[in-house]
C-alpha cells in the first residue's frame, strides 16, 4: 500500500479492511486471521466463557498495517474493534496516539468506509501536502 497519513480500519473477527486515503484516492489492504475457520462463539461442554481466545496474531497484523499512519479511524461492529484497541494498549502502545476515533459500524462497503473516514478527517485536512 502507498504511504498515507490518514487511514481507516473496518474490523470484525473475520477480516480487517485497512484503507490508506486522501481526498482524491485510496488504497486497501485486506488482513485476515490465520485461523479464519475457527468459530468464535461459545463451545459446548466447556468451563468458563467457552469463547475462543482473542486472535492476537490477527490484531498484530492489523497493527503492522497501520503503523505508518499519522491518524487512524477504527470502525466495526461488536467487540472486534475494542479487542483490537486492547491489543494496542497492551502490545503496541506507541500506536494509540494515532487512533483519531472509534465508531460502531455494521457491515459497510469499501466506498462507505472511505466516505465516512473522509467526513471524519475533514476534506480540508486530506489535501495532498496538508495531511494533518
Amino acid at each position: 500500500m502507498e504511504a498515507h497519513y490518514h487511514m481507516a480500519v473496518w474490523i470484525d473477527h473475520h477480516e480487517a479492511r485497512v484503507f490508506g486515503l486522501n481526498a482524491e484516492r485510496y488504497d486497501r489492504v485486506l488482513v485476515r486471521p490465520r485461523n479464519a475457520a475457527e468459530h468464535l462463539h461459545h463451545k459446548a461442554n466447556t468451563t468458563g466463557s467457552g469463547r475462543t481466545p482473542e486472535d492476537q496474531e490477527f490484531y498484530r497484523d492489523v497493527a503492522k498495517a497501520i503503523a505508518s499512519a499519522g491518524a487512524v479511524l477504527v470502525m466495526g461492529p461488536a467487540s472486534a474493534k475494542t479487542e483490537f484497541l486492547k491489543h494496542l494498549e497492551k502490545h503496541e502502545p506507541n500506536l494509540l496516539p494515532k487512533i483519531a476515533g472509534v465508531e460502531g459500524a455494521d457491515h459497510m462497503t469499501d466506498g462507505e468506509v472511505v466516505a465516512r473516514a473522509r467526513k471524519h478527517f475533514g476534506p480540508e485536512h486530506m489535501q495532498p501536502g496538508r495531511e494533518r
